[in-house]
């Protein structure tokens, strides 16, 4: 792996050159092994949280943890292109807006003891801006070379605080175009509900059970790329006990075997019908 600045991540796009690097600030990570018309992305996977803001933050550790979606990447680790975050979305939230992107309060409770310094709060979206201008030049450079592009945007969420039965699995789809790309959709959540996990894990996936697909990195490709479906999929915290912070490899394991089969021949099915 390399250590690279934006500027020179965006060149290696544009020249179409194969690399795997972290940003020099250790914001977010980049790999792209071949390219191909499709990208995995593991936007609330990191976990970092910068030393600065430590004593003047209200939530614990485990509080982070808790709302962010750890082994995301994992899950995708395989596949040729996979842009991923580094950082914990309670410094800057890189599926919220740029405006929004620092929170001020997180799920119903105060962040921070004192507001944050400008300075402090200008860090953070800086990192927000810089992860979507590689986004950005990424994305264009697939739908340059390809015509259409799909990408999988990986999420988890805590199943057990909801107060009814909610699935496995949740595509979120209320932000693209349904018209035109409903038969990959339902392909898609028809994949998902297929793997096997252990552990006796019921499999089930819903579209627009639990989330609709109104995060930024979404909102973001759609709208700016009109030939590129983002499928906003949401795996339930089955992977780990999101009550004692326990994480269960072998059901990671599981997901991240099958769908190195599974994802890139959704992905050829997407391009082979999309793409004449």
């Amino acid at each position: 792996m390399l250590k690279l600045p934006v500027s020179k991540i965006i060149e290696n796009i544009n020249s179409e050159t194969c690399f795997y690097a972290v940003s020099d600030d250790y914001s977010f990570t980049i790999k792209i092994d071949e390219y191909v018309p499709y990208a995995c992305g593991a936007v609330h996977d990191g976990h970092q949280f910068r030393k600065e803001l430590w004593d003047n933050c209200l939530h614990t550790e485990y509080d982070r943890w808790y709302e962010e979606d750890p082994e995301t990447k994992n899950m995708i680790v395989s596949h040729p292109i996979v842009i991923a975050g580094c950082d914990s979305r309670f410094e800057y939230d890189l599926n919220r807006a740029p405006d929004e992107a620092v929170f001020v309060t997180a799920w119903g409770k105060q962040l921070w003891k004192t507001p944050l310094p400008e300075a402090q709060k200008e860090r953070s979206q800086e990192k927000h801006a810089n992860f979507y201008r590689v986004v950005e030049a990424l994305i264009s450079k697939l739908e340059d070379k390809f015509g259409v592009c799909i990408v999988y945007d990986m999420h988890s969420y805590n199943w057990q605080r909801w107060d009814r039965e909610v699935p496995t699995w949740n595509l979120g789809t209320s932000n693209v175009d349904n018209k035109r790309f409903g038969g990959s959709i339902e392909s898609w959540r028809a994949i998902l509900e297929s793997i096997d996990l252990p552990k006796d894990i019921k499999q089930t996936a819903k579209i627009n059970d639990t989330f609709q697909g109104n995060g930024y990195f979404l909102k973001f490709i759609t709208n700016n790329f009109k030939n590129t479906l983002v499928l906003a999929t949401e795996i339930a915290k089955v992977y780990c006990d999101e009550y004692n912070q326990v994480i269960y490899p072998e059901v990671v394991a599981a997901v991240e075997n099958q769908l190195r089969d599974l994802l890139p021949k959704h992905a050829a099915d997407f391009y082979k019908t999309f793409s004449s």
